[in-house]
């Protein structure tokens, strides 16, 4: 009776404290998931400066986290305000373009290739007048480039949340630094196995995570800064805006940029531009097939990431965590699998070694 009572305080103590550290740290979620994310990402850099400068691991860590703040609020923040003013100008663009290019009648459209018989089908199946077709798409683009302007101060500052939630993560950042090796060491102490298997556990979670932040993360932000400067190139209006887009459309695997520059070419052959659409065509496809030597490049010798895997991930993850579901929602989930796989690899291996040795 007494070991009973002791084990049910026990654990009815346990989830109590963790229920009391879940209400402690869920306002810091973001600001402490970013600064160990970083962390974990510098740990060979922090290594390295700590040999270089003779074993110093404190003034190593203030070094990394100096850099990585003047890294992070200086192009983010550039960027960041760059993406609102371009949004705005865009919906004002659209704005104007819907008052001085009404049509007096469908024909007018009808003349325009592949936008003129789309409309004309869609009037035909709906039943719709061009004039309430151009209302709702011009209500429909107000909509997304208002949407498109919020998730974009999300994704590029308010991932990293306010000013007191930067400051927060430079400031948990150091110490993650610091402190890595030591909570490397204790999080290892905690796993239940034998040393090979625990060294053999970490190295492939550490692959993993590579694999998906070099493999997807690197390639996505290389395709949405190859975008941008297409846009740039050709003269179409917001490059910033449109290269942000398709780096995250890069992170969607199913989806990828040509939803971003394939509209693009076709306006672009609308304007009777063709040679700049032909151009933005070909730099579009080189974009998309950059994928295919890129990321391999990036991942060798690194595990393997599904592209299901990271589909499922960022749906899932942006919806659970918000922007920095971007990352974390691959992440789990590819945690989670290469956990899965090596508890079947260790049992295969359990049940091979008896008949082995017999």
């Amino acid at each position: 009776m007494s070991t009973f009572y002791a084990r049910t305080f026990a654990l009815a103590g346990a989830a109590l404290l963790a229920w009391l550290v879940y209400l402690v740290l869920s306002p810091l979620a973001q600001p402490i998931a970013w600064a160990l994310f970083i962390a974990f990402l510098l740990q060979p850099v922090h290594r390295g400066l700590t040999r270089a400068l003779r074993g110093r691991s404190v003034l190593s860590a203030a070094l990394l986290t100096i850099a990585t703040v003047l890294l992070l609020l200086g192009p983010l923040g550039a960027l960041g305000a760059a993406f609102a003013a371009q949004v705005t100008e865009l919906a004002r663009q659209a704005q104007e373009f819907a008052v001085t290019h009404r049509p007096e009648n469908s024909s007018d459209w009808s003349a325009i290739p592949v936008i003129g018989p789309a409309l004309d089908w869609v009037q035909e199946k709906s039943g719709l007048s061009l004039a309430q077709l151009q209302t709702w798409a011009l209500q429909a683009a107000r909509t997304v480039l208002g949407w498109l302007a919020t998730f974009g101060r999300m994704a590029l500052l308010g991932a990293l949340g306010t000013v007191i939630g930067f400051a927060l993560m430079a400031f948990i950042l150091f110490f993650a630094i610091r402190d890595s090796q030591r909570l490397y060491e204790t999080m290892r102490a905690l796993v239940p196995m034998t040393e090979r298997r625990k060294a053999k556990l970490f190295e492939h979670l550490a692959s993993v995570t590579r694999a998906l932040v070099y493999g997807t993360g690197v390639t996505a932000i290389v395709q949405g800064i190859l975008v941008g400067i297409g846009f740039a190139l050709v003269g179409l209006p917001s490059p910033v805006v449109f290269g942000v887009l398709a780096a995250l459309a890069a992170l969607v695997p199913m989806a990828g940029t040509p939803v971003v520059w394939v509209p693009a070419v076709i306006v672009l052959a609308a304007q009777d531009r063709l040679l700049a659409a032909a151009f933005l065509l070909g730099w579009g496809v080189f974009v998309t097939l950059i994928d295919n030597f890129l990321r391999p490049w990036l991942v060798a010798g690194r595990a393997e990431v599904s592209a299901l895997t990271v589909f499922i991930g960022v749906l899932g993850g942006v919806a659970a965590f918000g922007p920095i579901g971007l990352i974390a929602g691959p992440l789990v989930l590819t945690l989670a699998i290469a956990l899965i796989r090596f508890a079947l690899e260790a049992r295969g291996a359990d049940t091979e070694e008896p008949s082995g040795s017999s």
